[in-house]
C-alpha cells in the first residue's frame, strides 16, 4: 500500500509557483529539444497519485508512459532496490556477472508466450531492445530487409527512427536514416476505407502484395509490429491480422518480432498483448513496465535465433544493471501477487463503458479503443466527419492538467487522448479521473 495519500488535492494553480521556478531553471540548463508535457515537478508519488513541489496531488493517468504499472513507489520494488544498492550497484555483466541478471532472463523465458526453448538478453531502453532484436534477426537469417507498419513507433535512435512512422517530432531533421526498412499498411479498423469488417483481410492482402513487389520475401529478415500501437494512437489491429502476418512470416522463414515495450507486463489484461491474438512471436521486445520505473529492457526469443549471434555480439556496459534487475524481479512478483493482469481488466471494465457513453453523447469522439489499462479516445471534427481534431485533443488534455489529472496525447495526427493509469490505482480515483474527463469534454465539445 502506498504511503502517498490517494486523493486529488489542488493547493495552487497548475503549474504552481515552485514548479514554475524549476521550469525556468530547466529552460536555462536543459536542451530545448527535451520537451515536457506538463511542467509540474514531482517530489513524491505512489499508487495513482503524483505529489508536486507545491503540494498539489494529481491523479496519474500516464504512469510515466506505461512504466510505473506497479505504482511509482511499489513497496517490493523499493525494498529490493535498497537491498541491491547496499550490496553493489554495478560490475558490468560482461566483466563479472551476477545472479540477478540470470533470474530476470529465466523469468522472461518463462513468462513470454510459447513453450519453446528461449534465451534472453538485457539492455537499457526500449529503442535499444528493438535495435538488438533487428540485429539478431539479420544475423540469424542472413537477410537485411525489415518491414514495419504505418503508425508505428519503435524509438528515437537512428534505426528505430527509420522504423517509426511519424515525422514530427520524432524524425524531423534527423535523417538520413538506416536503410533497408520498408513500411506497410496497418489494419486500422476505425480508418479502414471499406469499414472495420473488411479491415483484416484487405490490410493483409495489401501487405502481402507490397512486401512481394517492393522487397521480395527472400530478402526480409524480420517483420516488427506493436500488438497495440502506442504513440500511433493505441491502434489495436483488426482481429486476425497479426495471426495472418505471423503465419506469412513462418511460411517464408522471416522473424516475427512483437514490440511489447508499451503494451507488456499486464498492461492489456494479459502478461503480453500479443497473447490476445493467439500469436507466439519469434522475438519479443520489452521495457517500460518491466522494472517499476528503473531503466531495463530485454529481447527474448527462440533459442536458435538468440544463440545465432557470435559471442560478444550482444551486450552493453549498463545492460541488465543489478539494481534494475532487482527492481524487475520485485515488480514481476508484485504483478503476480496482486494479479495486476486482473486489475487491468477491471480498469477496462470501468473506463470503456463510461467513455463509450461519453462518445454516444458527443460525436467529436470518433472511436473508443484499447485493452485493459491501455485505453484511448480519438477526437474528430464530428457531424459525421472523421477528420482528425488535434486542437480539441490538446485542449482537453490541457484542461485535464489544470484540474489535476495527468493525461497524454498520441496518434499520427495528434488527435488521440491515451489513458495509462497505474494498474494499482484505486477505483475511486479512477472514477474521479473519468468524472473530470466527462466534464471537460462536455464543456469543450
Amino acid at each position: 500500500m502506498s504511503s502517498v495519500p490517494q486523493q486529488r488535492l489542488l493547493r495552487t494553480e497548475i503549474p504552481g509557483p515552485r514548479s514554475l521556478e524549476l521550469q525556468a531553471r530547466k529552460s536555462a540548463a536543459v536542451a530545448s529539444g527535451v520537451g515536457t508535457t506538463l511542467p509540474v515537478y514531482i517530489e513524491r508519488a505512489g499508487g495513482g497519485i503524483l505529489v508536486d513541489v507545491d503540494g498539489n496531488q494529481l491523479i496519474d493517468f500516464g504512469s510515466g508512459i506505461a512504466v510505473t504499472s506497479v505504482g511509482a513507489s511499489a513497496p517490493r520494488v523499493v525494498d529490493a532496490v535498497r537491498q541491491q544498492v547496499g550490496d553493489f550497484t554495478h560490475t558490468c555483466f560482461m566483466v563479472t556477472p551476477y545472479e540477478e541478471y540470470l533470474a530476470v532472463c529465466e523469468t522472461l523465458n518463462e513468462l513470454t508466450p510459447g513453450d519453446h526453448e528461449k534465451r534472453t538478453a538485457l539492455f537499457n531502453s526500449g529503442a535499444e531492445a528493438v535495435e538488438n532484436a533487428i540485429k539478431i534477426a539479420r544475423h540469424a537469417t542472413g537477410r537485411s530487409a525489415v518491414i514495419a507498419f504505418d503508425h508505428a513507433y519503435h524509438g528515437r535512435t537512428n534505426l528505430t527512427m527509420a522504423l517509426t512512422a511519424k515525422s514530427m517530432p520524432y524524425k524531423h531533421g534527423f535523417g538520413p536514416f538506416a536503410g533497408e526498412v520498408y513500411r506497410m499498411p496497418m489494419a486500422y479498423p476505425y480508418r479502414w476505407p471499406t469499414g472495420p469488417e473488411n479491415c483484416a483481410e484487405e490490410a493483409f492482402a495489401a501487405f502481402v502484395e507490397q512486401a512481394h513487389a517492393q522487397v521480395g520475401e527472400s530478402n526480409v529478415a524480420a517483420v516488427i509490429v506493436e500488438p497495440i500501437q502506442g504513440e500511433g494512437g493505441f491502434i489495436a489491429p483488426a482481429p486476425g491480422f497479426l495471426r495472418m502476418v505471423a503465419d506469412w512470416c513462418r511460411e517464408h522463414g522471416i522473424v516475427f518480432i512483437a514490440d511489447e515495450i508499451q503494451s507488456g507486463f499486464c498492461r492489456t489484461g494479459d502478461w503480453f498483448a500479443i497473447s490476445h491474438e493467439g500469436v507466439v512471436p519469434d522475438l519479443i521486445t520489452t521495457a517500460k513496465g518491466i522494472a517499476g520505473g528503473l531503466p531495463l529492457s530485454a529481447v527474448t526469443g527462440r533459442a536458435e535465433l538468440m544463440d545465432a549471434v557470435h559471442g560478444g555480439g550482444l551486450g552493453g556496459t549498463y545492460g541488465g544493471n543489478p539494481v534494475a534487475c532487482a527492481a524487475a524481479l520485485a515488480a514481476i512478483e508484485t504483478m503476480r501477487a496482486e494479479d495486476l493482469a486482473g486489475a487491468a481488466k477491471r480498469i477496462e471494465s470501468i473506463m470503456v463503458p463510461r467513455l463509450q457513453a461519453l462518445a454516444a453523447k458527443h460525436d467529436v469522439i470518433g472511436d473508443v479503443r484499447g485493452r485493459g489499462a491501455m485505453i484511448a479516445i480519438e477526437l474528430v471534427q464530428g457531424n459525421g466527419s472523421k477528420t482528425p481534431n488535434p486542437a480539441l485533443a490538446a485542449a482537453i488534455s490541457a484542461a485535464c492538467h489544470a484540474d489535476g489529472l495527468v493525461t497524454l496525447t498520441a496518434g499520427t495526427f495528434g488527435n488521440v487522448l491515451r489513458f495509462l493509469p497505474p494498474l494499482v490505482i484505486g477505483e475511486a480515483l479512477l472514477n474521479e479521473g473519468l468524472d473530470i474527463i466527462e466534464g471537460i469534454v462536455g464543456r469543450l465539445a
